[in-house]
């Protein structure tokens, strides 16, 4: 069951490598200035969404007491929404991009990262509350949070598509802070 949860959860890391890719051209000055803004602020919590990933996985392809599966996921799950909050605030705190409907634009991806930041406090929950003395409602428990992972970051992808749709993605593609390197495969 954990092998399934770490599925999950790499699912959810490629949320951040949507963004990454090859760097964008020689564009508007302006864009690229808002862009330096935003994945100066998101390269810290990028870094912590990766290192909670790899956590999650770690303790999900070892075999880990449920106890301590459920401290990591559960603290993971609460850094991740932290993160995630941060993000959308730091879409906000760098004004209106300077793209069409860059407001329109802005508003959606803070919307997406802050319904990510929910879902991931609701599965931080949901962990929190499984028994982890009772082996097998503890497993019936992980599928539960296991599943709620795909809504929990629905909004975070939905961003990233409107950020993309504002004719962002080719300006924080050229940032350093919004490049992630992708972690090796945990193996199974």
């Amino acid at each position: 069951m954990n092998k399934k949860l770490a599925a999950a959860v790499s699912g959810a890391a490629v949320l951040m490598l949507v963004l990454s890719g090859c760097g964008g051209d020689d564009g508007d000055k302006k864009t690229d200035a808002w862009a330096k803004k935003v994945c100066d602020s998101w390269q810290p919590e990028l870094e912590k969404i990766e290192k909670a990933n790899a956590d999650i996985k770690r303790v999900a392809t070892e075999s880990s007491k449920p106890e301590e599966v459920q401290s990591t996921d559960s603290t993971a799950f609460g850094t991740m929404s932290e993160s995630y909050k941060a993000m959308g605030t730091a879409l906000t705190n760098a004004g209106v991009p300077p793209v069409k409907d860059g407001e329109k634009t802005q508003a959606a991806a803070v919307m997406g990262f802050e319904s990510t930041s929910a879902g991931y406090t609701a599965l931080k929950t949901k962990m929190d509350a499984l028994d982890a003395k009772d082996q097998g409602k503890f497993a019936e428990g992980l599928k539960e949070v296991a599943g709620g992972l795909e809504e929990a970051t629905k909004g975070g992808k939905e961003a990233l598509d409107q950020l993309k749709a504002g004719g962002l993605d080719k300006a924080m593609n050229s940032q350093k802070g919004c490049q992630v390197t992708t972690p090796s495969p945990a193996k199974s």
